[in-house]
């Protein structure tokens, strides 16, 4: 493990450091062209809208040319553009519009797997002669006592069932981690690698792209031995199986070679999607700076929460010592090294932190939302956002059958459990429950522009590629951008906040006070002499915080009045309303 401790020298600041990164689901975010399907040209004219709120890089979600099996993560050509967002050209005129603005740009890098469609893979399941054969991961079956044929492994998918697919011409199996229409590559394959290199990273870095967020980053060394999980699911066949593929003997050996390669000739960028991956030491062999492997990495402890042990979609209640304890280990895990840390809690493949962490009901939604965008752009990293977060979307109702749903592994997975328990009532209702939680589709919904049909995201008369969300009217772009009361108000200072006082906020040591309390979250940042308390009541009630230090002053809340009532006090005490957060800072 390299992890290199900090010098006195003052380095120089990586421009990713102090940014705010924006994430868009191109089919989501705005439809251009009228046909229900958000677009290229959509993200484009909603650039300003962006600079506005203070982003600093736009990061789009997969938009290469793909059967959309797995809305873009199975991609069939990385130097083509999905039709229906658009055109490589489109692209270009994207990242123009980005860097004219000061701002940059990242995409997905979806290299672990490629679409079955993918003019490689169809040559590798051509025939076992093909030059290409060993690009992807295949296997000959195995036989039971009986004669069964069985697969290679026990592996479970993570979209349900196994992790090999049969092929009838070829007689042998290949590994698909994700769906079977999303085979995995063979990175123990140089030219494989090479090709990667060329098609998926070089093509865009020339076009002027700043870097990629990089899927599945530890998963593309799986060994080669091959093993069977072990059984913690007795009532499956198959197991969960990251063990062996997650993190394995050569992926630190491959990042490397990916820098010396091709990112050392850019000034790009890179966040790796980590999961699987808890142990501290472990994830500063990823985020070193003296190693070059990864810029930073997504953590997944946070968005993990609620998750059940055996399946993702058994919802299991929480509290909030959990979440606190979350955030403290992240932030203080880089202290004394040359690591780097990101702070999110919202992607396309969770659900609304609003209904998540803090509550969506309607007396509480406004406050919790700010309550949220206070503990985030308070908190020491890279801060990401997810479209409507800003506005504080939240998640599908309750109301919704599972046939209002799109995403892949919530759909396999409701049908999986339907199957296996004969339509069992209180199962399927629970795995409901436990969708309209966790579900992906509560952050794929369309993006809430205005009050118009369709939420303004799209002018097509049968409406958008999936249902919109039934407040749209309530929460949406137009509604919040000039009331200075808003959660995009309050995310839009936020953010000028963070970046005004970046010292101590995005580069602060952090220190958290109570973290047994189960109502309250108080921390503090420091940097220098300059400190930062903020305290939060994640609850509906009433409840008094002690203040951890003396000499701080009031500066921001996300209630109205929060500055009036702190005016004449003295003393430590302090009482939250409910799902108040304030945010103090040492006088001078």
């Amino acid at each position: 493990m390299t992890v290199t401790l900090a010098t006195t020298a003052t380095p120089v600041t990586p421009w990713w450091k102090d940014a705010v990164v924006y994430q868009i689901y191109p089919a989501s975010f705005k439809d251009s062209n009228g046909d229900g399907l958000g677009d290229i040209p959509g993200i484009l004219s909603k650039i300003d809208y962006l600079k506005d709120l203070g982003v600093d890089i736009i990061w789009v979600s997969p938009m290469f040319d793909s059967p959309q099996v797995d809305m873009g993560y199975d991609i069939s050509d990385y130097e083509k553009v999905f039709p229906s967002y658009g055109t490589v050209k489109d692209m270009e005129d994207l990242i123009e519009a980005c860097h004219s603005r000061g701002m940059k740009l990242i995409l997905d890098l979806v290299i672990n797997h490629t679409s079955d469609q993918h003019a490689w893979f169809k040559e590798s399941r051509s025939s076992k002669e093909n030059p290409k054969r060993n690009w992807y991961i295949w296997k000959p079956p195995r036989y039971d006592a009986e004669g069964n044929r069985l697969p290679p492994t026990n592996w479970r998918s993570y979209f349900s069932g196994g992790t090999w697919e049969y092929d009838e011409p070829t007689g042998e199996y290949y590994l698909h981690l994700f769906a079977k229409e999303q085979p995995d590559l063979n990175w123990e394959n140089e030219e494989t690698r090479k090709a990667i290199y060329d098609s998926a990273m070089r093509f865009w870095l020339e076009k002027g792209v700043d870097g990629f967020r990089v899927d599945t980053v530890n998963m593309y060394s799986k060994g080669v031995e091959f093993l069977d999980a072990p059984v913690v699911d007795p009532k499956s066949y198959e197991q969960p199986a990251w063990l062996y593929y997650a993190n394995g003997p050569r992926m630190h050996e491959f990042l490397r070679e990916m820098n010396q390669k091709v990112l050392n000739n850019y000034d790009a960028v890179t966040v790796g999607e980590l999961p699987h991956t808890p142990d501290i030491k472990k994830v500063l062999q990823y985020v070193g700076s003296g190693d070059k492997q990864l810029s930073m990495v997504f953590q997944f402890d946070i968005v993990d929460i609620g998750q059940g042990a055996t399946s993702k979609y058994n919802f299991q209640p929480w509290k909030l010592p959990l979440l606190k304890g979350i955030v403290a280990k992240w932030q203080k895990f880089i202290e004394g090294t040359d690591g780097w840390t990101t702070v999110f809690c919202e992607n396309h493949d969770q659900g609304r932190s609003v209904s998540r962490y803090a509550s969506d009901a309607p007396e509480y939604r406004v406050l919790s939302a700010k309550m949220l965008a206070m503990m985030m752009t308070a908190l020491t990293g890279t801060l990401f956002i997810y479209q409507g977060q800003e506005i504080g979307m939240i998640n599908v109702p309750k109301a919704w059958s599972i046939e209002e749903y799109k995403d892949i592994e919530s759909v396999n997975f409701y049908k999986a459990t339907a199957e296996s328990t004969n339509n069992d009532k209180e199962t399927l209702d629970y795995v409901m429950k436990s969708l309209q939680i966790l579900g992906r589709d509560n952050a794929r919904i369309p993006m809430q522009w205005d009050s118009s049909p369709f939420a303004g995201f799209t002018n097509r008369k049968e409406g958008a590629w999936m249902r919109v969300h039934d407040l749209y009217p309530e929460i949406n772009v137009a509604k919040q951008l000039n009331d200075p009361e808003s959660t995009y108000s309050f995310w839009k200072s936020m953010i000028r906040f963070r970046r005004d006082f970046r010292d101590v906020l995005v580069h602060g040591s952090f220190e958290i006070f109570e973290p047994d309390n189960e109502e309250t979250f108080v921390f503090a940042k420091k940097h220098g002499n300059q400190t930062a308390v903020v305290c939060l009541n994640f609850t509906n009630a009433v409840q008094r915080v002690e203040m951890p230090t003396d000499g701080l002053s009031f500066r921001v809340g996300n209630y109205l009045d929060s500055d009036a009532l702190e005016k004449g006090l003295d003393g430590t005490g302090r009482v939250l309303r409910p799902w108040e957060g304030r945010l103090y800072m040492s006088r001078g």
